[in-house]
């Protein structure tokens, strides 16, 4: 079924709660050969009971879909959205603000596709929190709480954190059919420099592994590019695995005699999930990005980055409700532009960012997506209003940075908040990452203020922000 033809539902199915820990499971099905190559880290990820009383925690969304475009490293603010032309020139860098086909609205001279669709976008330029840490201030953007630990960057992902976004999709908003209820690619965001390595915040964090995001890597614009969890071994055609499925039948049907049967059951659904997973011709095709024709894969970018928003284009129109999109490994530090930032944006960061949130907000625009389809373009900081001496770098500055937003009922040709002259801090409506995950939350119809039961049954709140609800309307 093509993206055009399938119709999103706005309902949200609810059915009893599937309680109980799975003690049998899956390293006995495993072991027993009938799931062995399918992999438990698909099968942990299919893992995900839908919840009885969840209604109370949902609202009527104005967007059906989410791509959340991290931009992992952090985005000098003054350089791209908030230029300062009036400051000092150790303030306000080399760069040229230029007019963008909405009056009133100037962006960075090398945005030069974004600046013919900023009818289209919401910039937030009053974003700003205390922590400088890469990867506790990544917490915080990617889900909406504040990192167990803040200030650091030596603190790890832990079942402590709060559940990445996505994973809050996968509980209350999961995807109908074979496909995911989140995705994440083409990597989980890591910074070689930190001493926890991988960000806090985009994993399913007290949820459970059940509801991870499903982790795509790779690059999308490699000849090459496959998805193995989504491929068949080769001695395996698809009459076999549905051979496999009737033994599997079998197995859960001997064992049901001896587990409990709410254990069984949830073991069950969880391997059909799989099975379906891997056996639907549309959630094959939903990932194969070599079916776009080469006009479309080039107005995107021939990159990796391009790439991973085309297919992230192509799995929200197919009913992916999640998709997350983390700035690649460059092997150079990302975003991160401590130096050499003005070459580095001009040449390796702006362009591909550029043509690909451009190609992506015309592409759902054309067709028919951009109203129920949500896209989030932001890093966890910004950069310090003052270049450093000697290698034309700028440091982190949580204090004061930059947001986008477009689609999912967002009010397009939008300014939101100011920063003072010199882009030091917020002059008016102040933001914090909480806000803005907590606009993401109430545009997707979930309501940030709502509660979920962690691994002891304690009630913990999804977002600590408050949606910004003059961007609607």
């Amino acid at each position: 079924m093509s993206g055009q033809s399938r119709k999103a539902r706005d309902g949200f199915r609810g059915c009893a709660e599937l309680r109980g820990a799975i003690r049998v499971s899956r390293r006995r099905v495993l072991q027993a050969g009938t799931l062995g190559w399918l992999g438990l880290g698909l099968a942990d990820y299919l893992a995900r009971p839908a919840l009885a009383g969840e209604s109370q925690r949902l609202i009527t969304p104005t967007a059906k879909r989410c791509i959340f475009i991290f931009m992992w490293g952090g985005p000098s603010h003054l350089d791209t959205f908030d230029l300062k032309p009036e400051a000092p020139a150790e303030v306000r860098g080399e760069f040229r603000p230029i007019a963008t086909n909405v009056a009133g609205i100037q962006i960075c001279e090398h945005f030069k596709q974004l600046a013919r669709h900023a009818d289209k976008l919401a910039v937030i330029r009053s974003l700003n929190h205390s922590d400088p840490a890469h990867l506790s201030s990544g917490h915080a953007t990617l889900t909406g709480q504040w990192a167990p630990v803040r200030n650091s960057d030596a603190e790890p992902p832990s079942d402590r954190d709060n559940p990445h976004i996505g994973a809050v999709m996968a509980r209350l908003r999961p995807a109908e059919g074979a496909l995911p209820s989140a995705v994440t690619m083409p990597w989980l965001a890591f910074h070689p420099a930190a001493p926890g390595g991988e960000a806090p915040g985009q994993h399913a964090g007290f949820l459970g592994k059940r509801y991870e995001p499903f982790l795509i890597k790779g690059d999308p614009n490699d000849a090459k590019f496959r998805i193995k969890a989504l491929e068949l071994p080769g001695t395996v055609t698809a009459q076999r695995l549905a051979s496999r499925r009737e033994l599997l039948g079998v197995i859960d049907r001997q064992r049901a005699a001896l587990e409990q049967a709410g254990e069984s059951a949830a073991m069950n659904q969880f391997q059909q999930q799989a099975f379906s997973l891997l056996a639907s011709p549309a959630a094959r095709e939903a990932f194969d990005i070599s079916a776009e024709p080469t006009k479309v894969r080039d107005r995107y970018g021939r990159n990796i980055h391009g790439q991973c928003v085309l297919l992230a284009r192509r799995l929200v129109e197919r009913g992916v409700p999640l998709v997350s999109i983390n700035w690649h490994n460059d092997g150079r530090n990302f975003w991160d532009t401590h130096g050499n930032n003005f070459n580095r944006l001009k040449n390796d960061l702006i362009p591909p960012a550029d043509r690909a949130l451009s190609a992506l907000l015309e592409d759902l625009d054309e067709r028919g997506l951009l109203d129920e389809t949500i896209v989030a373009w932001v890093g966890e900081f910004g950069r310090r209003p003052r270049i450093t001496a000697g290698n034309a770098g700028r440091e982190h500055w949580p204090w004061c940075y930059n947001g986008l937003l477009a689609g999912g009922g967002i009010r397009g040709g939008t300014l939101y908040g100011a920063s003072d002259a010199q882009g030091m801090h917020p002059a008016d409506l102040p933001v914090s990452p909480l806000d803005y995950a907590a606009t993401l939350y109430h545009a997707l119809g979930i309501r940030p203020e709502a509660t979920l039961p962690d691994s002891l049954n304690r009630p913990r709140h999804l977002c600590g922000g408050k949606p910004i609800l003059p961007l609607f309307g």
